[in-house]
């Protein structure tokens, strides 16, 4: 494939195009449009930067699906353009609804996979869990409570041991190898997270560190979940850290995007099990015919 690999050096060309394709979106933010997403899952996506007039990311989806991820608002571009992507590449994906519009449908389709859309949860509903659907949650929340005196600490560098020491323990709980599931992504966050804008907490029960969180502004106050780890063997971690994180997070936090759930099963059971408040759709754009 052609174009270069992406690095680090990269970062401050990506994440300043990204940003201006979030800004204005609020909530409705997409969680890949952000360059540390790109970076952690280089090599699962075979992602590839494209620089020039109409600069963009090639990559693989999840499916297998080949596509060019614009760095710019496709609105701005001329039709011949976006025709020469979509046949170099296959599709433009991921592309957001607001975007759509500017797209003439006698010359585009466009179609989207349930497996790609971005699970987004309002923060009001983490905080008490109320209501019949979130009810087995706020009991886990009180059976975690009775049996923990959790203690949770702003991540920061210092606590990049603690969280590894939680990944190992999780990955040991999961029957992982080496390098399966995300161990590899989640270590590099640990390792960069100052440089990512990565924030959360590492919880500690007995001295012991049993969970951790890092999340990512994509518009103020509203934060995609990158990555949560916890021990099975403390029942209840994950309703709880994701509670205190709405509740305790230094600014405030109104929305929270869970990514999302790549057609895996556990995690679909798991993300709908919140009660999302909305499925946010990213786009594949091709061409007519």
């Amino acid at each position: 494939m052609n174009g270069l690999p992406i690095t680090l050096d990269l970062q401050p060309r990506i994440d300043a195009a990204l940003a201006a394709l979030r800004a204005g979106q609020g909530a409705q933010a997409l969680s890949d449009h952000a360059f540390s997403n790109l970076y952690l899952f280089r090599e699962a996506h075979a992602y590839r930067f494209l620089p020039g007039d109409w600069p963009g990311v090639a990559g693989r989806t999840y499916d297998g699906a080949t596509h060019f991820m614009p760095l710019f608002d496709i609105g701005t571009a001329p039709l011949p353009v976006l025709d020469a992507l979509i046949e170099t590449h296959g599709c433009l994906y991921p592309v957001a609804e607001r975007q759509l519009q500017t797209l003439p449908a006698g010359r585009f389709v466009w179609s989207a996979n349930d497996d790609d859309a971005d699970y987004l949860y309002a923060a009001e509903s983490f905080r008490d869990y109320a209501g019949r659907a979130l009810a087995k949650k706020r009991n886990l929340v009180r059976q975690f409570l009775a049996h923990h005196a959790p203690e949770a600490v702003p991540f920061g560098p210092s606590l990049a041991a603690a969280a590894r020491e939680v990944l190992a323990g999780w990955m040991t709980q999961k029957g992982k190898g080496a390098g399966e599931a995300d161990e590899h992504a989640c270590l590099e966050a640990l390792t960069h997270a100052d440089r990512f804008g990565f924030e959360g907490f590492v919880y500690f029960v007995q001295a012991k560190p049993v969970a951790f969180v890092l999340a990512q502004a994509l518009a103020p106050g509203v934060f995609a979940i990158r990555f949560a780890k916890g021990l099975d063997s403390h029942v209840g971690i994950y309703p709880f850290m994701f509670q205190h994180f709405c509740r305790s997070f230094a600014r405030p936090v109104l929305w929270l995007n869970f990514e999302q759930d790549m057609g895996n099963p556990g995690f679909r059971q798991s993300k709908r099990s919140y009660a999302p408040q909305a499925l946010l759709a990213k786009w594949r754009v091709a061409l007519v015919g």
